[in-house]
């Protein structure tokens, strides 16, 4: 699915927020945000609302970007 870790990675960038200022934000190991951003593990659904969570109490407008990537991505992985 990876579609997480692509905006993870596109908003961390635009912003200039370091993967460790995140996971510190989120009471994470940095190891985990790594994972997250170069697509070696997908974040849990829970864990996607923790990562906006986190971008949040950083920069709102990183994530609503986050919001927007990924929730309004179109997605070959949707099934009908």
């Amino acid at each position: 699915m990876a579609r997480a870790g692509k905006a993870l990675k596109q908003v961390l960038e635009k912003y200039r927020i370091t993967q460790n200022r995140l996971a510190v934000t989120m009471g994470v190991g940095r190891s985990n945000v790594h994972r997250w951003v170069y697509q070696i593990r997908d974040p849990v659904a829970e864990a996607v609302l923790q990562i906006r969570d986190g971008l949040k109490a950083i920069n709102p407008d990183a994530a609503e970007e986050f919001t927007q990537l990924y929730w309004n991505a179109p997605s070959e992985d949707v099934r009908e």
